[in-house]
C-alpha cells in the first residue's frame, strides 16, 4: 500500500457538520480550507468566516483550543476553487439533497487533484448514485465517509465504498482516519443510512412503538433505556432532542423512500408525535423544545395525548432495577416472563432489535462485528446488540424471538434467517469467536482487519465472545499487589508497564509503594517504565481516567487518629514517591487519557515524558476540597517559572512567569484537551499527543525506548532555584483582596489561594532568594496540613466524598 500523506484538506460546506469536521482536522494538525457559497453582501468569504467564528461558541467545543479556529482557511467557490488542486483530501458536507450535491460536484470535480481522495459526508444517501456523472478515474477515488455528530467526540466514522472505489483508496483513508484523526472506522455497505443509523434509528422507532403499546411516558422510557442498559445517559428521547428531531425525521424519511421492500417497512412510518413536533418547529435542544422543554430550572416532558408539557420524573420500578442487575441469561428470562409492563417493554425492544439485525445483517454489513462496533461507537452502547444476544445465550434468545414472531408479537413477520438457528453460529453459540465474526455472505467467521495501522493497537476494541487480550490480565505479570500491577506486554519486552487497580486510579500509599517497586525493578533489568491504565480502552474514546488524584478516603484513618498533623506522613510519602518518579534512572513515561486531576496531574508533571490522548483533561483541582496541591505540583510550577525566566534573562521578574500556573491552581482550571493542557503548561511542547486512544500504550512504550536508547539520565537534583518571594506574594494577595471584598470569592477561597501563592513564590523570603526542592515541598506540606485543620476545608472534603460535588463555603 502506498503511503498517503494528507498535507492539506478541503471541506465543502460550512454548515454545522462541515465546520466541525474542519475543526477536528485542525485539532489533528491537518491544514484545511472551508468552502461555501460566495456571500451576496460583504466579504465573499462571509459564510465560511461566520461558521469559523461560531466554532468558538459551540458546546461541546469542536476545537481543542478555540483560538485554533484561525487556522481554518475560509474559501468560496468563485475565488478559491482552483486551490482545490492543492488538497489531498476533499470532503463534501453540504445538505442532504442529492440534486444539490450533484450540482456542486459538477462545479468542483474538474479542480480536484488527480491523486486526491474525494469523499462525501452523508448520513444515508447512496454513494453510488452520488458518483453518477463522474468519469471512471474520479469514481475510483470517491467514497462515503460518515462522521457522527459532534465529530470531535464521536469515535465512529463509517467508510462506504461504491463498487468502483479502489480498495487502496479505502485502506489509505481508513489508516488516516484511524491514526491521524483518531477514529474507530467501520466499513459499511452502500445501503440507506448505512449501519449505525439504520440499526440505531430502527431501535428508536421500536422504542416509540413499544412505549405506545405499553402506555409508557417518554421520561419513564428514558429512565429505562439509558445507563440502566449500559447506554448513553441521554437514553432515547433526550438523545433525539440533542441530535435534532428534524435530523431524525430526515433519516427516517430516507428509510421510507428507499426501503419499500423491507419486511420492517411499516415501522419506518414517521411517528405522529415526531411529525407534529417537527411541524410546530419543536426540533429539540436547538429550538428549546422537543420531547422535553426547559421551563426555568424545571425540565418538563411532552404528554403526547394533550400535546402539552408536564412535570417530569417518571422512573423505572424498583423491580426492574433488580432484574437488570442479574446475569444476562437470567435477566432476559425475567424480563420476558415477568408480568410487569416495564419488563415486557424492555424484552420487546431487545427482541425487536435482535430480530432486525438478524434479518438485515447480510445486506448492511460485511459481518456482525461491524454492526456491534458501529452501534457502540455511534450510539454510546456499552455492548452492541449482537453482543447482548450472545451474552444472554444465543440459542435460547433465538428460540424466544422466533416464538414471538410466530405469535405475531414482533414488529414484522419475517422469520429469522436460517444461519441464526442452525450451522456454525448455532454450533459456536454466537456470531463472535476467536476466529472472527460471522459473515452471512461469506458463510464464515471473518477475522479483523490486518491493515498495518492496527499493529499500533496493543488492545483493539474487545467483543463479547472473543477471548481476546484482557488488558487487566494480559502479558507477563512481574508483580501484582492490591493497588498496582507491573507487567510486560511481551515476554521479551524491555519496558515495564504499571497499571493502577484503585477506584478511578487514585493514588495512595499502596500505589506509591507499587510504583516505587516497579521503578527499582526497571532500574535493574529494563529500559523504562510506562504508567498506563487499562480503562483507557472503554468504548474507544475519550478513555481514562489516568488518575482522579490522591486517595482521600485512604488518608481518613490517619486524620481520625491524629488530626490534621496525622496526615503529614501521608503527604510526605506522596511527595517522596513523586520525587522517585522524577529522579528514576530509567525514563518514566505517563500515558495519559481522560482525567488527570490533582495528584494524577502531579504524577505526570514529574514523569520524564508524557504521551497524552487528545481528550485528556488535566488540572490541579485541590481547591475544590479546600486544599492546595501538595504532591509537588506547586513546586514544579516554581521550578518551571524559574527555568523559563532564566531562558530569557528575566529572573528579576519571576512573577510574570508564575501568574498562569498560580491561576491554574487557584481557580482549579482543567484543560479542555491535551492541546489546551500544553498551553496551560501541564504538557511540554516536546510531549506527544495521540488521537487514537488505542495507540496510546504503543506510542508511550516507543517514547520510553527512544529516551533509553538516547542515553537517558534523570535531571540533576535541584539545589538552588530563585523564587519570587514575599513581594510577589503581596502583589498576588492584593488582587485576591479585591476579589474577596467584591464577593467573587469567599474568605476561605482567599485563604486557600493565599497559601498557593506562598508555595509557588517560595515563601516569606526576599525576591531572588535561592531555595532547594525540599524547601518548596515543605511549603506545600505545611499549607496542606494547615488547611486540613480548618472546619471549612473539612466540610468541603466530606461534601465531595458524599456527593461527588464541590461545596462552596
Amino acid at each position: 500500500m502506498s503511503n498517503l500523506k494528507i498535507k492539506k484538506a478541503a471541506v465543502l460546506g460550512a454548515g454545522v457538520m462541515g465546520a466541525q469536521i474542519a475543526a477536528h482536522l485542525i485539532n489533528a494538525r491537518v491544514p484545511v480550507m472551508l468552502f461555501d457559497l460566495p456571500a451576496k453582501e460583504g466579504p465573499k468569504n462571509a459564510i465560511a468566516l461566520k461558521a469559523i467564528e461560531n466554532l468558538k461558541k459551540l458546546s461541546p467545543a469542536p476545537l481543542g483550543i478555540k483560538d485554533d479556529a484561525h487556522y481554518i482557511e475560509p474559501a468560496n467557490y468563485d475565488d478559491d476553487i482552483e486551490q482545490l488542486k492543492t488538497c489531498d483530501l476533499v470532503i463534501e458536507a453540504i445538505a442532504e439533497r442529492m440534486d444539490w450535491k450533484h450540482d456542486l460536484y459538477k462545479k468542483v470535480s474538474p479542480h480536484i487533484a488527480p491523486h486526491a481522495i474525494f469523499a462525501t459526508n452523508t448520513s444515508g444517501l447512496s454513494i453510488t448514485e452520488l458518483s453518477n456523472g463522474f468519469d471512471d478515474e474520479l469514481k475510483a477515488r470517491f467514497c462515503g465517509v460518515h462522521f457522527f455528530n459532534p465529530p470531535r467526540y464521536m469515535h465512529l466514522v463509517e467508510l462506504i465504498p461504491t463498487t468502483a472505489t479502489q480498495p487502496e483508496i479505502l485502506d489509505q483513508l481508513e489508516t488516516f482516519l484511524t491514526s491521524v484523526v483518531g477514529k474507530g472506522v467501520v466499513r459499511a455497505k452502500d445501503t440507506p443510512n448505512f449501519i449505525a443509523n439504520r440499526v440505531g434509528i430502527f431501535s428508536i422507532l421500536a422504542v416509540i412503538a413499544e412505549a405506545a403499546k405499553f402506555g409508557l411516558r417518554f421520561d419513564e422510557v428514558d429512565d429505562l433505556t439509558g445507563s440502566r442498559l449500559g447506554r448513553a445517559k441521554s437514553a432515547t428521547f433526550r438523545t433525539a432532542d440533542v441530535v435534532g428531531l428534524d435530523t431524525m425525521a430526515h433519516v427516517i424519511k430516507t428509510m421510507q423512500d428507499n426501503l419499500s421492500d423491507d419486511p420492517f417497512f411499516a415501522v419506518y412510518k414517521t411517528p405522529a408525535v415526531l411529525e407534529a413536533l417537527v411541524k410546530n418547529g419543536a426540533l429539540g435542544q436547538k429550538t428549546g423544545a422537543g420531547f422535553y422543554r426547559k421551563e426555568g430550572k424545571a425540565i418538563k416532558v411532552l404528554d403526547p395525548k394533550t400535546a402539552s408539557y408536564v412535570d417530569g420524573g417518571a422512573k423505572a420500578d424498583e423491580l426492574i432495577g433488580r432484574i437488570l442487575k442479574r446475569p444476562p441469561a437470567e435477566r432476559f428470562k425475567l424480563l420476558r416472563e415477568t408480568d410487569n409492563k416495564q419488563a415486557q417493554f424492555l424484552w420487546a425492544i431487545f427482541r425487536d432489535v435482535f430480530h432486525y439485525i438478524a434479518v438485515h445483517l447480510e445486506s448492511i454489513a460485511d459481518n456482525a462485528r461491524d454492526v456491534d462496533l458501529a452501534i457502540r461507537w455511534g450510539f454510546g452502547w456499552n455492548q452492541g446488540p449482537f453482543e447482548s444476544w450472545q451474552a444472554a445465550g444465543w440459542q435460547q434468545i433465538a428460540q424466544w424471538v422466533q416464538e414471538d414472531i410466530d405469535a405475531g408479537k414482533a414488529l414484522s413477520n419475517a422469520p429469522l434467517p436460517a444461519w441464526v438457528l442452525d450451522g456454525p453460529v448455532a454450533a459456536k453459540n454466537g456470531v463472535h469467536t476467536n476466529e472472527g465474526s460471522w459473515s452471512p455472505a461469506a458463510r464464515r467467521f471473518v477475522p479483523r482487519s490486518t491493515l498495518p495501522v492496527y499493529e499500533k493497537q496493543v488492545f483493539r476494541a474487545p467483543l463479547e465472545g472473543e477471548s481476546g487480550a484482557d488488558p487487566k490480565t494480559f502479558g507477563k505479570t512481574l508483580f501484582e499487589t492490591e493497588n498496582v500491577r507491573a507487567w510486560l506486554d511481551r515476554d521479551d519486552s524491555d519496558v515495564v508497564i504499571v497499571s493502577f487497580k484503585t477506584k478511578m486510579n487514585t493514588i495512595g500509599p499502596g500505589v506509591i509503594d507499587g510504583l516505587t517497586q516497579a521503578i527499582e525493578l526497571a532500574e535493574k533489568e529494563y529500559a523504562g517504565v510506562v504508567i498506563w491504565q487499562p480503562t483507557s480502552l472503554q468504548l474507544g474514546a475519550p478513555g481514562g481516567p489516568f488518575s482522579a488524584g490522591a486517595n482521600l478516603e485512604e488518608a481518613m484513618p490517619a486524620f481520625m487518629m491524629g488530626g490534621a498533623k496525622g496526615i503529614e506522613p501521608f503527604v510526605k510519602k506522596f511527595q517522596q514517591g513523586m520525587l522517585r518518579v522524577k529522579y528514576a534512572n530509567v525514563p518514566v513515561v505517563a500515558a495519559v487519557s481522560g482525567i488527570a486531576l490533582g495528584g494524577g496531574c502531579e504524577l505526570l508533571l514529574q514523569s520524564a515524558a508524557r504521551v497524552a490522548h487528545v481528550e485528556s483533561y488535566i488540572g490541579l483541582v485541590e481547591v475544590g476540597v479546600g486544599l492546595v496541591p501538595a504532591g509537588g505540583g506547586l513546586k514544579e510550577a516554581a521550578l518551571r517559572a524559574a527555568e523559563a525566566a532564566s531562558a530569557v534573562n528575566a529572573t528579576s521578574d519571576l512573577l510574570k512567569f508564575l501568574q498562569k500556573p498560580f491561576e491554574n491552581a487557584a481557580m482549579a482550571k482543567v484543560s479542555a484537551s491535551a492541546f489546551d493542557a500544553r498551553a496551560m503548561g501541564y504538557l511540554k511542547p516536546t510531549d506527544t499527543i495521540v488521537f487514537n486512544v488505542h495507540e496510546l500504550l504503543d506510542i508511550a512504550k516507543k517514547e520510553a525506548r527512544a529516551l533509553s536508547a538516547s542515553g537517558y539520565r534523570p535531571p540533576l537534583r535541584v539545589k538552588q532555584v530563585p523564587v519570587a518571594g514575599r513581594s510577589a506574594i503581596s502583589t498576588i494577595k492584593a488582587s485576591l483582596v479585591n476579589m474577596r471584598d467584591g464577593r467573587f470569592i469567599s474568605d476561605h477561597d482567599y485563604l486557600i489561594a493565599s497559601r498557593i501563592a506562598e508555595a509557588v513564590c517560595g515563601g516569606d523570603v526576599e525576591a531572588g532568594s535561592l531555595v532547594d526542592e525540599e524547601w518548596l515541598l515543605a511549603l506545600e506540606r505545611r499549607a496542606f496540613v494547615e488547611l486540613l485543620g480548618t472546619q471549612k476545608t473539612q466540610e468541603r472534603i466530606m461534601g465531595m466524598l458524599q456527593t461527588g460535588k464541590p461545596v462552596r463555603n
